[in-house]
């Protein structure tokens, strides 16, 4: 890929060791199989940090704060901060109708729905335990705003919590029945914070992205 400025992602926080930028949705974390699939957020980021290594990840479909490592060390760092869950991530999300009550905890296995590959579903028999924190911001009867706290990394933890509970995110292609999903252009799921204890510097550090939407 040209390193055209074009495709440069600007750096919400940078220092000497790692490197936080915002992720616009409609694009991959990481790069995918195939040539068609070798633009994505860590290539981006490349095209200033050569050395960028990716941290975590956000479905394709997500925006939001996405984490780069600036060596092998430091990735290795932040790769077990993220195993024992001493990133805090908090989520935006507008769902459908009104979650009652209106803040609260979703505690439902997830496992790879193998046929239906990406989705994922609820398996009370074989699924991970998977559980997510909820809190209401607003809501206009129709549509309500949460945060969202994933307290495990399932892979769209937070997309079939919120289908289980009724309230499935708006403009969600997989887990949305058609009148959610028409309603918006894009899934209205971002990345809007992540708190952690710097693994070099141990300063706290708090990195926040505005919602697009």
């Amino acid at each position: 890929m040209k390193a055209d400025l074009a495709l440069r992602l600007d750096s919400l926080y940078a220092d000497e060791h790692l490197i936080a930028v915002d992720k616009p949705a409609g694009l991959l974390s990481v790069p995918g199989r195939g040539e068609d699939k070798a633009d994505c957020a860590l290539a981006r980021v490349r095209l200033t940090y050569p050395e960028a290594l990716s941290a975590h990840r956000l479905d394709m479909a997500t925006s939001g704060l996405l984490l780069l490592a600036r060596s092998t060390p430091v990735h290795r760092a932040l790769s077990i901060l993220f195993e024992r869950r001493e990133i805090s991530k908090i989520y935006i999300a507008d769902v459908d109708g009104v979650p009652e009550p209106a803040t609260g905890l979703i505690d439902l296995p997830l496992i790879a729905d193998w046929p239906n590959r990406p989705r994922q579903k609820i398996d009370h028999d074989t699924g991970k335990p998977s559980q997510t924190r909820y809190r209401t911001q607003s809501s206009t009867g129709a549509v309500t705003r949460l945060d969202l706290e994933p307290l495990t990394g399932r892979s769209h933890q937070l997309r079939v919590h919120l289908a289980a509970m009724g309230h499935p995110i708006l403009g969600d292609e997989f887990y949305a029945p058609e009148p959610v999903r028409a309603a918006k252009p894009r899934l209205h799921l971002h990345a809007a914070r992540l708190s952690f204890v710097h693994p070099v510097t141990c300063q706290r550090l708090v990195l926040e992205s505005p919602c697009p939407f």
